[in-house]
């Protein structure tokens, strides 16, 4: 049948020549068919590569996009958790100055009070040795103001004390007597002077 059309189609065409506008039948039909065959061959082989090609696609991009949009959120829960540790570290380290702040206030507080209780003693015990010393020398110079007491009475008198408790009891009534007596607070000068 397909040959049967194939030939009327040439014979028209040779029919036919004589117009330029008009294309001779045999031609037509083989063009048609040819171009049915070749629409059909991309129908069939070509058409569901392109879907199949354009499906992937479409998948890897939404794909991609859903993947690009977990990972934006991902790095904003991420960035929110680095934030709040942030903050959390700032405010253990002002906690962690505020803590150091006062315990160095103590510490000073300590060394004052202690450094104040170490002047104390060693006040307490200055004074305790000014006293001592203060005792050594009244006593001293109270031995040498007897002996000089003696040695001046005994050149007045004329003669020598011999009763060592009597020397005694003569100094210590001496002594006694210049700390009862006023005091000056201008020493007169002596004609020795």
């Amino acid at each position: 049948m397909l040959q049967n059309l194939v030939l009327a189609a040439a014979e028209e065409g040779a029919a036919h020549e004589d117009s330029v506008l008009v294309p001779p039948l045999a031609e037509l039909i083989v063009g048609l068919l040819a171009f049915g065959l070749l629409v059909g061959f991309f129908f069939w082989k070509i058409y569901p590569q392109i879907r199949k090609t354009y499906a992937e696609r479409a998948e890897r991009i939404e794909g991609g996009l859903n993947r690009a949009e977990q990972a934006q959120r991902e790095a904003k829960a991420l960035l929110e958790q680095y934030r709040s540790q942030l903050a959390e570290a700032r405010s253990e380290a002002a906690r962690i100055r505020e803590d150091a702040q006062a315990q160095g206030r103590q510490i000073v507080e300590e060394l004052r009070t202690q450094a104040q209780q170490e002047v104390a003693e060693i006040r307490e015990r200055a004074d305790a040795a000014l006293v001592a010393e203060r005792a050594q020398v009244v006593a001293s110079v109270r031995r040498e103001i007897g002996e000089i007491a003696l040695e001046l009475a005994t050149r007045i008198v004329g003669r020598e004390l011999e009763n060592d408790t009597r020397q005694r009891q003569l100094v210590d009534d001496f002594i006694a007597g210049l700390d009862e007596a006023p005091r000056s607070d201008a020493v007169p000068a002596g004609p020795g002077v």
